[in-house]
C-alpha cells in the first residue's frame, strides 16, 4: 500500500507563512549589473533559492516592504490602486520591468485594522505609482519562477520603531482575517558605510550595525532590533531596519525558525538573504510589549536620577503642555540655580533621536531657573524643525541641560576643542552655535562647518570665532 504524504503546512496554511528577508541592489540584475553581479554571487543564489521556495508555496498575496516607496515622516504608507508597473530605467535597463495588480481588499483590510490599532497609515499622498526597486529587485527574481499572485507593497516611515512593529502585527492580522496565503518580503540593504568602495565611504558603525543586525536574524530575537540606537543606525547608514522591524511584527508571538543564507558586502554596502518559517504560539515572542516595559523601566530610572536643573527642565515643559502656564520657579531649588546667570541650553530626546533643542549663548533671564523654564518650554514647542511635543510624549523624553560658559574669543582653530569645548561663529547679526560633545561631530573643523551652516555664513566670508564651556547636566 502506498503511503499518504500530507502537504506541507505551508502549501495548506493561511495568513503569513513565510517572511524573508532580501536587499535590493539593481546591479544584482545581468542587464545593470554586465557581470558585476558575480561580485555577490552568493546573493544571487539566496534569491535563486528563495524565489523557487516561494513558487512552491503558490502564495495569493506577497507584501513587500520597502524603503524606497513614497516616506513620511508621521504615516506609513501602502500603495492604492488596482495595479502598478516600474522599470530599472533609472539604472539604464528600462526594458527590464515589472507589472503586477494589488490585493485591493487586502489594503482595505490592512488600513481599517491599522485604524484601529491607532496607528496613521493609509493610502493617501502617494507621489509616485511606479514600483521602486525596493520591489522591482525582489519581484524581478520572484517572477522567474512564478506571476499568480497579488502585491501588496508597503513603506516605511519615520515613525518609532515600536509603531512599525505593530502594524506588521496588523499585516498578519490582515492575512488571517482573509484566509490569504501570504509571503511577506522585507526588502532592504544594511550598512552603506562598510569601506571607502561604498556610496558614503566608510564609518565605524557601518561593520558594527551589519554584525549585529545578522546576528539578529541568525537567532530571530527580535527584541534586538527594536533596542538599536537610531544616532548609531543614522551613522552606518542603513536603510532596511524599519522594515525588517515591520516584518518582525508580523510574527509576534509565534514559534520562528531562521535560515540565514548569505551575506556580502564587496561594493561598501551589506547584502543579507535571510528566511523566518513561523510555527506555533509562542507566548515569550510578544517583543512590541517587552520591549515597551522595558522602556518604561529605563525612562523611569532615567527620572528618577535627574539632578535639579534636568528636573526642573522636566517639570516646565510637562507644566506648560498640560496647563499652558509657565512654571514658577520652586524656592526650593539650589542656589545656583536661583541666583547665578548664565546662557542654557534644552534638549529633548525621543527613542535616541533629538526632540528639540533651544537655548541662550548669553544669560537673558533673571536666573538660572528661570532661563532654564524658558527655554525648556521653548524645545518642547517652538524648534522650528519639529513638530510642537504632544502629551502623549511627555512620558518618553530624555533630558539635558548645558549651563554655557561666558564666551571668549578663538583665534585658530588650533585654540579649539570638539569634546570641552563649543563654538560660536558671528558676522553682524548672522551668528550660529554647536554645542561641544555632538555625537557625530568629529573635529573642530566639522564644528565650525556646521555653525557656519547655521548662521548662514558662506566659509569663505569673514567671521568671529568663539568658544565656550559648559556643564552638562543629563
Amino acid at each position: 500500500m502506498m503511503a499518504i504524504i500530507p502537504e506541507s503546512p505551508a502549501t495548506n496554511a493561511v495568513g503569513v507563512i513565510k517572511v524573508f528577508i532580501v536587499p535590493h541592489p539593481p546591479l544584482i540584475i545581468p542587464e545593470i549589473g554586465k557581470g558585476g553581479e558575480k561580485r555577490i554571487q552568493n546573493t544571487v543564489d539566496a534569491y535563486q533559492k528563495i524565489s523557487r521556495e516561494i513558487a512552491d508555496i503558490k502564495p495569493e498575496t506577497v507584501v513587500v516592504l520597502t524603503p524606497h516607496s513614497v516616506m513620511y515622516k508621521d504615516y506609513i504608507h501602502i500603495s492604492p490602486g488596482e495595479f502598478a508597473e516600474g522599470d530599472f530605467g533609472g539604472f539604464g535597463a528600462d526594458e527590464i520591468g515589472v507589472s503586477k495588480a494589488y490585493d485591493r481588499e487586502f489594503v482595505s483590510a490592512l488600513e481599517a485594522l491599522a485604524k484601529s490599532a491607532g496607528i496613521e497609515a493609509g493610502t493617501l499622498g502617494e507621489r509616485d505609482s511606479a514600483l521602486d526597486h525596493g520591489v522591482l529587485v525582489p519581484l524581478y527574481f520572484l517572477e522567474h519562477s512564478t506571476s499568480d499572485y497579488r502585491l501588496v507593497r508597503i513603506s516605511i516611515s519615520g515613525l518609532p520603531f515600536p509603531v512599525h512593529y505593530r502594524f506588521g502585527q496588523c499585516i498578519a492580522k490582515a492575512a488571517e482575517s482573509l484566509g490569504r496565503k501570504t509571503v511577506l518580503i522585507a526588502s532592504g540593504d544594511l550598512s552603506h558605510k562598510l569601506s571607502d568602495e561604498g556610496p558614503y565611504g566608510y564609518a565605524s558603525e557601518g561593520p558594527a550595525f551589519d554584525k549585529e543586525v545578522t546576528q539578529v536574524m541568525k537567532s530571530a530575537d527580535f527584541i534586538k532590533l527594536l533596542d538599536f540606537d537610531e544616532s548609531f543606525c543614522d551613522a552606518a547608514a542603513e536603510c532596511g531596519l524599519r522594515a525588517f522591524i515591520m516584518m518582525a511584527g508580523a510574527l509576534d508571538g509565534r514559534s520562528v525558525a531562521p535560515e540565514f543564507l548569505s551575506y556580502e558586502g564587496p561594493f561598501g554596502v551589506g547584502y543579507a538573504v535571510c528566511a523566518f518559517t513561523p510555527g506555533g504560539a509562542d507566548e515569550n515572542r510578544h517583543f512590541a510589549d517587552r520591549f515597551e516595559s522595558k522602556n518604561r523601566m529605563r525612562l523611569e530610572k532615567i527620572k528618577s536620577s535627574e539632578d535639579a536643573y534636568v528636573h526642573l527642565a522636566r517639570a516646565s515643559l510637562e507644566t506648560y503642555i498640560r496647563t499652558g502656564k509657565y512654571l514658577k520657579l520652586p524656592s526650593d531649588m539650589p542656589d545656583d540655580v536661583q541666583k547665578r546667570r548664565a546662557g542654557v541650553f534644552v534638549s529633548l530626546k525621543k527613542n535616541g533621536r533629538l526632540r528639540g533643542c533651544i537655548g541662550t549663548i548669553e544669560p537673558t533671564r533673571a536666573s538660572i531657573g528661570e532661563e532654564i523654564i524658558k527655554n525648556a518650554v521653548s524645545a518642547g514647542t517652538g524648534d522650528p524643525r519639529f513638530e510642537p511635543v504632544t502629551e502623549s510624549e511627555l512620558a518618553s523624553l530624555v533630558y539635558s541641560v548645558d549651563i554655557l560658559s561666558e564666551p571668549e574669543p578663538a583665534h585658530s582653530v588650533d585654540d579649539l576643542d570638539e569634546r570641552r569645548y563649543g563654538v560660536i561663529v558671528s558676522r553682524g547679526y548672522r551668528r550660529g552655535l554647536l554645542l561641544p560633545n555632538i555625537e557625530g561631530v568629529n573635529s573642530p573643523e566639522e564644528q565650525i562647518a556646521i555653525a557656519l551652516s547655521k548662521a548662514g555664513i558662506a566659509e569663505d566670508e569673514s567671521y568671529d570665532l568663539e568658544r565656550f564651556e559648559v556643564v552638562r547636566h543629563k
